[in-house]
């Protein structure tokens, strides 16, 4: 994934709104100085380019994959245009997401779209505690299916844990060690600091965020 393609990514988040700065409480309970809410991903045209984001990044990695999967509720819409981004590309993709409550009518279960199989790329938002995560892969492996990366758009690059019991890694870093499959992620916290450092109108709230990052970032 090119350097380039990362900032490019960090610009479009902060111009669509998704990517703000102030003051934000983390589900942690930490005092943030940036936020990121891909739900503000939520018109044609911005969900068109973070999807386009999203299935390059894939196509870079280099990962073997066979389908997508988009864990509720965020990851439903982004599995779902990523894989429209994907055919635009030229690599036709099926994909699945499931229900947060099973349906007992119809096709009836919890999970929805293309029969999970194969090697398959889980697609989301962010990685915060991990719950998503182990669920969708814990719903893969029980169809048969490997799940083979994690896919995100933003890595926050922090440890997990509270205050006083602060974890060695980041969210992001014990998933890839807990199920042995590679996290790639659109941006980082890195790449946030770089474009910071490179927009004079943003410049007054690189300090903060460089601060929250020695306070809590990984090594």
């Amino acid at each position: 994934m090119s350097n380039i393609l990362r900032q490019q990514f960090i610009a479009f988040s902060v111009s669509a709104g998704v990517l703000k700065f102030g003051e934000f409480t983390t589900k942690a309970g930490r005092q943030s100085p940036y936020f990121f809410n891909a739900g503000l991903f939520h018109d044609g045209a911005t969900l068109a380019k973070v999807a386009d984001f999203y299935a390059q990044t894939l196509l870079d990695a280099g990962v073997e994959f066979d389908m997508l999967f988009g864990p509720a509720y965020k990851g439903i819409t982004l599995a779902s245009a990523t894989a429209v981004a994907l055919a635009n590309k030229g690599r036709n993709t099926s994909f699945a997401y499931n229900r947060k409550e099973a349906k007992d009518h119809g096709e009836g279960g919890t999970l929805v779209g293309a029969k999970l199989s194969g090697k398959v790329v889980i697609i989301d938002d962010v990685i915060s505690a991990g719950t998503s995560v182990r669920e969708s892969v814990e719903m893969i492996r029980n169809a048969g299916a490997e799940p083979c990366a994690v896919l995100i758009a933003l890595d926050r690059m922090e440890r997990g844990g509270k205050d006083g019991v602060v974890s060695d890694l980041s969210a992001v870093q014990e998933v890839s060690r807990n199920y042995n499959i590679p996290v790639i992620s659109i941006g980082n916290l890195a790449d946030l600091l770089g474009y910071l450092s490179a927009d004079p109108a943003l410049a007054q709230h690189k300090d903060a965020v460089a601060a929250y990052r020695d306070r809590y970032g990984i090594a």
